[in-house]
């Protein structure tokens, strides 16, 4: 597990604002934090090189550019040896499609999150790779209908 690192009001209101608008120059950025650019700059740096911050990224809309249909699937494997968890990780690395995976207590293994261009697609995604490549036991899967709330911010909160 990674190690904690100490932040202090600055470093928390720096980062809400980059989970804001990653795209704001460090002046600005600055400015709303009453430091000097360089001192900033600094802290920005720090947190980027001590893992807090791990990279930057554009969020896409997935209708936007053609992927219409998003889906939730449980998947329970058929053995939990190291061969078999290590085919379906590799697997899941592999496919573009999987923009999540998430290990799982309870009754299933893993929850994917799938994106893709149609039930068409999902359909082939889920006989040709996901069940026929790997160690597949059950895998139950709910469509999204309407997306009510999604962020990439983090709940900072705790640390304030």
């Amino acid at each position: 597990m990674a190690e904690s690192v100490s932040l202090d009001r600055i470093d928390l209101r720096l980062l809400a604002l980059l989970q804001q608008d990653g795209r704001a120059t460090n002046a600005d950025i600055a400015a709303q934090v009453n430091l000097s650019p360089s001192a900033c700059l600094r802290r920005i740096q720090r947190l980027e090189s001590s893992g807090v911050i791990r990279g930057y990224a554009a969020m896409v809309d997935p209708k936007r550019v053609g992927l219409g249909l998003q889906a939730f699937v449980r998947v329970q494997l058929e053995k939990h040896g190291q061969l078999g968890l290590d085919r379906f990780i590799e697997g899941v690395n592999d496919w573009d499609e999987v923009v999540a995976c998430h290990a799982l207590t309870g009754d299933m293994d893993y929850l994917l999150q799938v994106v893709v261009q149609d039930l068409e697609h999902f359909s082939r995604f889920l006989l040709d790779k996901l069940i026929n490549a790997t160690g597949v036991a059950d895998v139950n899967s709910s469509f999204v209908l309407r997306t009510v709330k999604q962020t990439r911010a983090l709940p900072l909160g705790h640390l304030g």
